[in-house]
Protein backbone atom coordinates (compact mmCIF):
# COMPACT_ATOMS: atom_id res chain seq x y z
CA UNK A 1 0.00 0.00 0.00
CA UNK A 2 1.31 3.47 -0.88
CA UNK A 3 2.17 5.97 1.84
CA UNK A 4 -1.00 7.78 2.92
CA UNK A 5 -1.48 11.51 2.97
CA UNK A 6 -1.85 12.71 6.58
CA UNK A 7 -4.02 15.65 7.61
CA UNK A 8 -4.10 17.02 11.13
CA UNK A 9 -6.92 19.42 12.05
CA UNK A 10 -5.96 21.00 15.37
CA UNK A 11 -8.28 23.38 17.22
CA UNK A 12 -7.79 25.43 20.39
CA UNK A 13 -9.80 25.23 23.64
CA UNK A 14 -12.30 22.70 22.21
CA UNK A 15 -12.89 20.43 25.17
CA UNK A 16 -13.41 16.73 24.66
CA UNK A 17 -16.98 16.77 25.95
CA UNK A 18 -18.18 19.52 23.57
CA UNK A 19 -19.30 17.67 20.45
CA UNK A 20 -22.57 16.23 19.29
CA UNK A 21 -21.07 12.77 18.92
CA UNK A 22 -19.87 12.96 22.56
CA UNK A 23 -23.42 13.67 23.70
CA UNK A 24 -23.29 17.43 24.28
CA UNK A 25 -26.76 18.70 23.37
CA UNK A 26 -25.45 22.28 23.11
CA UNK A 27 -22.96 21.41 20.37
CA UNK A 28 -24.08 21.58 16.74
CA UNK A 29 -21.35 19.60 15.00
CA UNK A 30 -22.90 17.68 12.07
CA UNK A 31 -19.64 17.44 10.10
CA UNK A 32 -17.65 16.11 13.02
CA UNK A 33 -20.49 13.78 13.95
CA UNK A 34 -20.26 12.40 10.43
CA UNK A 35 -16.49 12.10 10.71
CA UNK A 36 -16.89 10.23 14.00
CA UNK A 37 -19.11 7.68 12.28
CA UNK A 38 -16.20 6.92 9.93
CA UNK A 39 -13.31 7.25 12.39
CA UNK A 40 -11.84 5.76 15.53
CA UNK A 41 -13.12 7.86 18.43
CA UNK A 42 -10.53 7.91 21.22
CA UNK A 43 -12.94 8.52 24.06
CA UNK A 44 -10.24 8.90 26.76
CA UNK A 45 -7.80 11.11 24.85
CA UNK A 46 -6.01 13.87 26.77
CA UNK A 47 -3.65 16.73 26.25
CA UNK A 48 -0.42 16.11 28.16
CA UNK A 49 -0.21 19.82 29.11
CA UNK A 50 -3.44 21.87 29.13
CA UNK A 51 -1.92 25.18 27.99
CA UNK A 52 -1.23 26.20 24.40
CA UNK A 53 2.56 26.39 23.94
CA UNK A 54 3.35 23.35 26.07
CA UNK A 55 0.62 21.28 24.40
CA UNK A 56 1.79 22.31 20.93
CA UNK A 57 5.40 21.52 21.75
CA UNK A 58 4.45 17.99 22.82
CA UNK A 59 2.15 17.58 19.81
CA UNK A 60 4.91 18.50 17.37
CA UNK A 61 7.91 16.80 18.98
CA UNK A 62 6.38 13.65 20.44
CA UNK A 63 8.19 14.49 23.68
CA UNK A 64 6.71 15.74 26.94
CA UNK A 65 7.53 19.13 28.44
CA UNK A 66 10.07 20.14 29.61
CA UNK A 67 12.08 17.37 27.90
CA UNK A 68 11.29 18.95 24.53
CA UNK A 69 12.82 22.28 25.60
CA UNK A 70 9.54 24.05 26.40
CA UNK A 71 8.64 24.49 30.07
CA UNK A 72 6.79 27.76 30.58
CA UNK A 73 4.22 29.69 28.58
CA UNK A 74 6.79 32.07 27.07
CA UNK A 75 9.34 29.44 26.03
CA UNK A 76 9.97 29.09 22.30
CA UNK A 77 10.41 25.74 20.60
CA UNK A 78 14.17 25.14 20.24
CA UNK A 79 15.68 25.46 16.79
CA UNK A 80 16.64 22.13 15.22
CA UNK A 81 19.76 22.36 13.09
CA UNK A 82 19.42 19.81 10.31
CA UNK A 83 23.11 20.30 9.53
CA UNK A 84 23.97 18.76 12.90
CA UNK A 85 21.62 15.83 12.77
CA UNK A 86 21.92 13.12 15.36
CA UNK A 87 22.51 9.54 14.44
CA UNK A 88 18.99 8.50 15.35
CA UNK A 89 16.50 8.98 12.52
CA UNK A 90 13.38 8.42 14.60
CA UNK A 91 11.29 11.27 15.96
CA UNK A 92 12.32 10.64 19.56
CA UNK A 93 13.23 7.69 21.75
CA UNK A 94 10.41 6.22 23.78
CA UNK A 95 10.19 4.59 27.15
CA UNK A 96 8.58 1.22 27.48
CA UNK A 97 4.89 1.88 27.35
CA UNK A 98 5.11 4.66 24.82
CA UNK A 99 5.82 7.77 26.90
CA UNK A 100 8.57 9.93 25.46
CA UNK A 101 11.92 9.55 27.13
CA UNK A 102 14.01 12.23 28.75
CA UNK A 103 16.23 14.19 26.42
CA UNK A 104 19.09 12.22 24.95
CA UNK A 105 22.56 13.67 24.31
CA UNK A 106 22.34 12.13 20.84
CA UNK A 107 19.14 13.99 19.93
CA UNK A 108 18.90 17.71 19.38
CA UNK A 109 15.91 19.49 20.79
CA UNK A 110 13.47 20.96 18.31
CA UNK A 111 13.13 17.96 16.01
CA UNK A 112 9.48 17.70 15.00
CA UNK A 113 7.11 15.42 13.17
CA UNK A 114 7.74 17.54 10.06
CA UNK A 115 11.44 16.64 10.11
CA UNK A 116 10.61 12.97 10.65
CA UNK A 117 8.08 12.80 7.80
CA UNK A 118 10.31 14.76 5.43
CA UNK A 119 12.96 12.09 6.05
CA UNK A 120 10.35 9.52 5.02
CA UNK A 121 9.58 11.20 1.71
CA UNK A 122 6.73 13.55 2.62
CA UNK A 123 5.95 17.06 1.48
CA UNK A 124 5.01 19.01 4.60
CA UNK A 125 2.85 22.10 5.14
CA UNK A 126 1.56 24.12 8.09
CA UNK A 127 -1.39 26.50 8.01
CA UNK A 128 -2.47 28.63 10.95
CA UNK A 129 -1.63 29.31 14.57
CA UNK A 130 1.92 28.51 15.71
CA UNK A 131 2.31 29.84 19.30
CA UNK A 132 5.85 28.48 19.65
CA UNK A 133 8.06 31.39 18.63
CA UNK A 134 9.60 34.08 20.80
CA UNK A 135 6.87 36.55 21.78
CA UNK A 136 6.67 40.07 23.15
CA UNK A 137 5.53 39.68 26.76
CA UNK A 138 4.36 43.29 26.88
CA UNK A 139 2.00 43.04 23.89
CA UNK A 140 -1.72 42.34 24.42
CA UNK A 141 -2.73 38.70 24.07
CA UNK A 142 -5.56 39.61 21.70
CA UNK A 143 -4.76 41.82 18.75
CA UNK A 144 -2.49 42.47 15.81
CA UNK A 145 0.84 42.60 17.69
CA UNK A 146 1.19 38.83 18.05
CA UNK A 147 -0.86 38.17 14.91
CA UNK A 148 1.58 40.14 12.72
CA UNK A 149 4.76 38.99 14.47
CA UNK A 150 7.14 37.36 11.99
CA UNK A 151 8.07 33.75 12.80
CA UNK A 152 11.58 33.30 11.31
CA UNK A 153 12.24 30.44 8.93
CA UNK A 154 14.44 28.60 11.42
CA UNK A 155 11.61 28.64 13.99
CA UNK A 156 8.96 27.04 11.79
CA UNK A 157 9.52 23.49 12.99
CA UNK A 158 10.93 22.10 9.74
CA UNK A 159 7.76 22.53 7.65
CA UNK A 160 8.68 23.08 4.01
CA UNK A 161 5.65 25.28 3.45
CA UNK A 162 4.65 27.37 6.46
CA UNK A 163 1.81 29.88 6.29
CA UNK A 164 0.40 31.17 9.52
CA UNK A 165 0.69 33.51 12.50
CA UNK A 166 2.21 33.36 15.96
CA UNK A 167 -1.02 34.01 17.89
CA UNK A 168 -3.25 37.06 18.47
CA UNK A 169 -6.65 35.34 18.65
CA UNK A 170 -8.13 37.16 15.66
CA UNK A 171 -10.94 34.76 14.86
CA UNK A 172 -11.89 37.05 12.00
CA UNK A 173 -9.73 38.87 9.42
CA UNK A 174 -6.41 37.15 10.23
CA UNK A 175 -2.89 38.19 9.24
CA UNK A 176 -0.85 35.46 7.54
CA UNK A 177 2.81 35.30 6.58
CA UNK A 178 5.27 32.59 5.70
CA UNK A 179 6.84 30.78 2.76
CA UNK A 180 4.74 32.48 0.08
CA UNK A 181 3.98 35.62 2.09
CA UNK A 182 7.22 37.26 3.26
CA UNK A 183 5.30 40.06 5.02
CA UNK A 184 2.04 39.71 6.97
CA UNK A 185 -0.99 39.96 4.70
CA UNK A 186 -4.47 40.83 5.93
CA UNK A 187 -7.23 38.44 4.87
CA UNK A 188 -10.92 39.26 5.20
CA UNK A 189 -13.22 36.57 6.54
CA UNK A 190 -13.57 33.95 9.26
CA UNK A 191 -10.12 32.69 10.21
CA UNK A 192 -11.02 29.01 9.97
CA UNK A 193 -12.62 29.44 6.53
CA UNK A 194 -9.51 31.15 5.17
CA UNK A 195 -7.09 28.57 6.58
CA UNK A 196 -9.02 25.52 5.40
CA UNK A 197 -9.36 27.02 1.91
CA UNK A 198 -5.62 27.58 1.61
CA UNK A 199 -4.87 24.12 3.01
CA UNK A 200 -7.34 22.50 0.61
CA UNK A 201 -5.65 24.24 -2.32
CA UNK A 202 -2.27 22.90 -1.23
CA UNK A 203 -3.60 19.38 -0.71
CA UNK A 204 -5.29 19.33 -4.12
CA UNK A 205 -2.20 20.36 -6.07
CA UNK A 206 -0.43 17.77 -8.20
CA UNK A 207 2.28 16.10 -6.15
CA UNK A 208 4.49 13.08 -6.64
CA UNK A 209 5.08 12.93 -2.87
CA UNK A 210 2.75 11.92 -0.05
CA UNK A 211 1.55 14.97 1.86
CA UNK A 212 1.52 15.87 5.54
CA UNK A 213 -0.60 18.92 6.32
CA UNK A 214 -1.44 20.58 9.64
CA UNK A 215 -4.36 23.02 9.83
CA UNK A 216 -4.07 24.84 13.16
CA UNK A 217 -7.19 26.83 14.11
CA UNK A 218 -7.62 29.22 17.04
CA UNK A 219 -11.38 28.73 17.44
CA UNK A 220 -13.21 28.13 19.70
CA UNK A 221 -10.71 30.06 21.84
CA UNK A 222 -11.88 33.42 23.24
CA UNK A 223 -12.85 36.15 22.52
CA UNK A 224 -16.02 34.07 22.59
CA UNK A 225 -18.27 36.81 21.26
CA UNK A 226 -16.22 37.52 18.16
CA UNK A 227 -18.59 37.38 15.15
CA UNK A 228 -19.37 34.00 13.63
CA UNK A 229 -20.46 33.69 9.98
CA UNK A 230 -24.08 32.62 9.52
CA UNK A 231 -24.30 31.32 13.10
CA UNK A 232 -26.44 32.94 15.77
CA UNK A 233 -25.61 32.54 19.44
CA UNK A 234 -28.23 30.73 21.46
CA UNK A 235 -29.72 32.43 24.49
CA UNK A 236 -27.52 31.79 27.56
CA UNK A 237 -30.49 30.57 29.57
CA UNK A 238 -31.19 27.80 27.06
CA UNK A 239 -27.81 26.12 27.52
CA UNK A 240 -27.47 22.92 29.50
CA UNK A 241 -24.54 23.20 31.92
CA UNK A 242 -22.44 20.40 33.30
CA UNK A 243 -23.61 19.32 36.73
CA UNK A 244 -20.32 20.37 38.33
CA UNK A 245 -20.93 24.08 37.56
CA UNK A 246 -22.07 25.80 40.78
CA UNK A 247 -25.66 26.92 40.27
CA UNK A 248 -27.36 30.20 40.92
CA UNK A 249 -24.50 32.68 41.20
CA UNK A 250 -21.89 34.63 39.29
CA UNK A 251 -20.10 31.49 38.11
CA UNK A 252 -23.21 30.16 36.41
CA UNK A 253 -23.94 33.57 34.89
CA UNK A 254 -20.43 33.88 33.46
CA UNK A 255 -20.44 30.27 32.22
CA UNK A 256 -23.71 30.74 30.35
CA UNK A 257 -22.63 34.06 28.85
CA UNK A 258 -19.32 32.67 27.58
CA UNK A 259 -20.70 29.34 26.43
CA UNK A 260 -23.23 31.07 24.18
CA UNK A 261 -20.34 32.41 22.11
CA UNK A 262 -18.23 29.28 22.56
CA UNK A 263 -20.84 27.02 21.01
CA UNK A 264 -21.42 29.47 18.16
CA UNK A 265 -17.71 29.22 17.27
CA UNK A 266 -17.90 25.45 17.58
CA UNK A 267 -20.69 25.38 15.00
CA UNK A 268 -18.87 27.79 12.68
CA UNK A 269 -15.62 25.83 12.97
CA UNK A 270 -17.44 22.56 12.35
CA UNK A 271 -18.69 24.05 9.06
CA UNK A 272 -15.17 25.12 8.13
CA UNK A 273 -13.86 21.63 8.84
CA UNK A 274 -16.68 20.24 6.69
CA UNK A 275 -15.53 22.41 3.79
CA UNK A 276 -12.04 21.01 4.10
CA UNK A 277 -13.19 17.40 4.37
CA UNK A 278 -15.37 17.78 1.29
CA UNK A 279 -12.30 18.68 -0.77
CA UNK A 280 -9.86 16.07 0.59
CA UNK A 281 -9.26 12.74 -1.11
CA UNK A 282 -10.37 10.68 1.86
CA UNK A 283 -9.52 7.44 0.11
CA UNK A 284 -5.83 8.36 0.28
CA UNK A 285 -5.74 10.48 3.46
CA UNK A 286 -5.61 9.73 7.16
CA UNK A 287 -7.54 12.53 8.90
CA UNK A 288 -6.91 13.49 12.53
CA UNK A 289 -9.16 15.92 14.44
CA UNK A 290 -8.22 17.13 17.91
CA UNK A 291 -7.67 20.15 20.17
CA UNK A 292 -4.66 21.26 22.19
CA UNK A 293 -6.72 21.62 25.40
CA UNK A 294 -10.18 22.39 26.75
CA UNK A 295 -11.78 25.05 28.97
CA UNK A 296 -13.31 24.77 32.44
CA UNK A 297 -16.32 27.02 31.64
CA UNK A 298 -17.39 27.22 35.27
CA UNK A 299 -16.92 23.57 36.24
CA UNK A 300 -15.78 23.45 39.88
CA UNK A 301 -16.15 27.24 39.86
CA UNK A 302 -13.16 27.65 37.51
CA UNK A 303 -12.53 29.06 34.06
CA UNK A 304 -9.99 28.62 31.24
CA UNK A 305 -7.27 25.97 31.25
CA UNK A 306 -4.00 24.69 32.78
CA UNK A 307 -6.18 22.96 35.39
CA UNK A 308 -5.94 19.17 35.84
CA UNK A 309 -9.72 18.65 35.70
CA UNK A 310 -11.47 16.78 32.89
CA UNK A 311 -12.88 19.88 31.20
CA UNK A 312 -9.34 21.22 30.77
CA UNK A 313 -7.32 18.10 29.94
CA UNK A 314 -9.74 15.98 27.91
CA UNK A 315 -9.35 16.50 24.17
CA UNK A 316 -11.49 15.29 21.28
CA UNK A 317 -9.58 12.86 19.08
CA UNK A 318 -10.94 11.32 15.90
CA UNK A 319 -8.73 9.40 13.46
CA UNK A 320 -10.20 8.38 10.13
CA UNK A 321 -7.83 5.88 8.56
CA UNK A 322 -7.89 3.90 5.37
CA UNK A 323 -8.98 0.62 7.00
CA UNK A 324 -12.74 0.42 6.78
CA UNK A 325 -12.99 -2.11 9.62
CA UNK A 326 -11.88 0.58 12.09
CA UNK A 327 -14.49 3.13 11.10
CA UNK A 328 -17.07 4.03 13.71
CA UNK A 329 -15.12 2.26 16.45
CA UNK A 330 -14.71 3.67 19.96
CA UNK A 331 -11.34 3.15 21.63
CA UNK A 332 -10.81 3.82 25.35
CA UNK A 333 -6.99 3.61 25.21
CA UNK A 334 -5.25 6.39 27.22
CA UNK A 335 -3.98 8.20 24.14
CA UNK A 336 -2.31 11.60 24.47
CA UNK A 337 -1.47 14.32 21.96
CA UNK A 338 2.18 13.41 22.50
CA UNK A 339 1.42 10.13 20.71
CA UNK A 340 0.27 11.70 17.46
CA UNK A 341 3.74 12.23 15.93
CA UNK A 342 4.62 8.61 16.65
CA UNK A 343 1.37 7.52 15.01
CA UNK A 344 2.22 9.59 11.93
CA UNK A 345 5.69 8.07 11.63
CA UNK A 346 4.22 4.59 11.95
CA UNK A 347 1.67 5.29 9.20
CA UNK A 348 4.41 6.67 6.96
CA UNK A 349 6.33 3.42 7.44
CA UNK A 350 3.30 1.26 6.70
CA UNK A 351 2.89 0.19 10.31
CA UNK A 352 0.06 0.29 12.82
CA UNK A 353 0.51 2.23 16.04
CA UNK A 354 -0.91 0.78 19.23
CA UNK A 355 -1.11 2.32 22.68
CA UNK A 356 0.93 0.18 25.05
CA UNK A 357 0.18 2.08 28.26
CA UNK A 358 -2.62 1.84 30.78
CA UNK A 359 -2.46 5.56 31.66
CA UNK A 360 -1.28 8.89 30.26
CA UNK A 361 1.01 11.39 31.96
CA UNK A 362 -0.38 14.90 32.44
CA UNK A 363 1.34 17.96 33.88
CA UNK A 364 1.88 21.68 34.01
CA UNK A 365 5.66 21.87 34.51
CA UNK A 366 5.47 25.59 35.31
CA UNK A 367 2.70 27.79 36.65
CA UNK A 368 1.44 30.70 34.61
CA UNK A 369 0.67 34.22 35.72
CA UNK A 370 -2.10 34.57 33.13
CA UNK A 371 -5.42 35.43 34.74
CA UNK A 372 -7.91 32.60 35.42
CA UNK A 373 -5.43 29.81 34.56
CA UNK A 374 -4.22 27.33 37.17
CA UNK A 375 -1.67 29.23 39.32
CA UNK A 376 0.45 26.23 40.40
CA UNK A 377 2.63 23.60 38.76
CA UNK A 378 1.52 19.97 39.00
CA UNK A 379 2.19 16.48 37.67
CA UNK A 380 -0.01 13.41 37.49
CA UNK A 381 -1.50 10.64 35.45
CA UNK A 382 -4.91 9.72 34.12
CA UNK A 383 -6.46 6.42 33.12
CA UNK A 384 -10.05 5.63 32.29
CA UNK A 385 -10.51 4.66 35.95
CA UNK A 386 -8.34 7.01 38.01
CA UNK A 387 -6.67 10.38 38.04
CA UNK A 388 -3.94 11.27 40.53
CA UNK A 389 -2.44 14.76 40.56
CA UNK A 390 0.55 15.83 42.65
CA UNK A 391 1.34 19.44 43.49
CA UNK A 392 4.85 20.84 43.82
CA UNK A 393 6.02 22.02 47.23
CA UNK A 394 7.23 25.13 45.42
CA UNK A 395 4.02 26.21 43.68
CA UNK A 396 5.50 27.98 40.66
CA UNK A 397 7.34 25.17 38.91
CA UNK A 398 8.33 21.52 39.09
CA UNK A 399 11.91 20.43 39.33
CA UNK A 400 13.43 17.67 37.20
CA UNK A 401 11.39 14.51 36.95
CA UNK A 402 11.81 12.63 40.26
CA UNK A 403 13.23 9.16 40.43
CA UNK A 404 10.57 6.56 39.83
CA UNK A 405 8.48 6.11 42.95
CA UNK A 406 10.21 8.78 45.01
CA UNK A 407 7.52 11.47 44.84
CA UNK A 408 10.31 13.89 45.66
CA UNK A 409 9.07 17.44 46.21
CA UNK A 410 5.47 16.50 45.39
CA UNK A 411 2.36 15.84 47.44
CA UNK A 412 -1.08 14.52 46.52
CA UNK A 413 -3.48 17.29 45.50
CA UNK A 414 -6.33 15.59 43.61
CA UNK A 415 -7.36 11.97 43.39
CA UNK A 416 -10.54 10.90 41.60
CA UNK A 417 -12.29 7.65 40.85
CA UNK A 418 -13.38 8.50 37.31
CA UNK A 419 -15.51 5.39 36.89
CA UNK A 420 -17.74 6.22 39.84
CA UNK A 421 -17.25 9.99 39.79
CA UNK A 422 -16.77 11.21 36.19
CA UNK A 423 -17.63 14.80 37.17
CA UNK A 424 -14.87 14.77 39.83
CA UNK A 425 -17.12 15.89 42.64
CA UNK A 426 -15.31 13.95 45.40
CA UNK A 427 -11.58 14.49 45.92
CA UNK A 428 -10.15 11.37 47.58
CA UNK A 429 -6.64 12.78 48.12
CA UNK A 430 -7.16 13.61 51.80
CA UNK A 431 -9.09 10.52 52.80
CA UNK A 432 -7.03 8.42 55.28
CA UNK A 433 -8.07 5.12 53.74
CA UNK A 434 -6.65 6.10 50.35
CA UNK A 435 -3.07 6.91 51.37
CA UNK A 436 -1.60 3.46 50.68
CA UNK A 437 -3.44 3.29 47.39
CA UNK A 438 -2.07 6.67 46.34
CA UNK A 439 1.50 5.76 47.35
CA UNK A 440 1.32 2.71 45.12
CA UNK A 441 0.04 4.80 42.23
CA UNK A 442 2.73 7.46 42.83
CA UNK A 443 5.28 4.76 42.18
CA UNK A 444 4.07 4.71 38.57
CA UNK A 445 5.17 8.32 38.15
Amino acid sequence: MSQPNILWIVTTQWRGQATGYAGDTNARTPWLDGLASEAVNYTQAVTPHPLGPQARAALLTGKLCPDNGVKGYWDALPIYDEGKRARASSLAPEKAGGQSAARSPQLQLGRTVAHALKDRGYATAWFGKWHLAERDRTAPFVGEAHAKQIVPLERRGGFELWEGFESGFLLNDPWLHGTRLPQPKHFKGYQADILVQRAAEWLSRASTLPQFCVVSLEAPHPPYHAPTPHVAEVKPGELKLRANVPAGGDVEKQAREELAGYYAHIEATDRSIGKLLSEVDLAETIVVFTSVHGDMHGSHGLFRKAWPYEESIRAPLLIRGRKTENRGRKDDSPVSLVDLPHMAVAWAEGKEWRCKRDSALISMPAATEIALQCPVAWRGFRSAKHKLVLKADEPNELGPSPARGSGQGLRPWLYFDLERDPLEMRNLANEPGRQTEMRELMALL
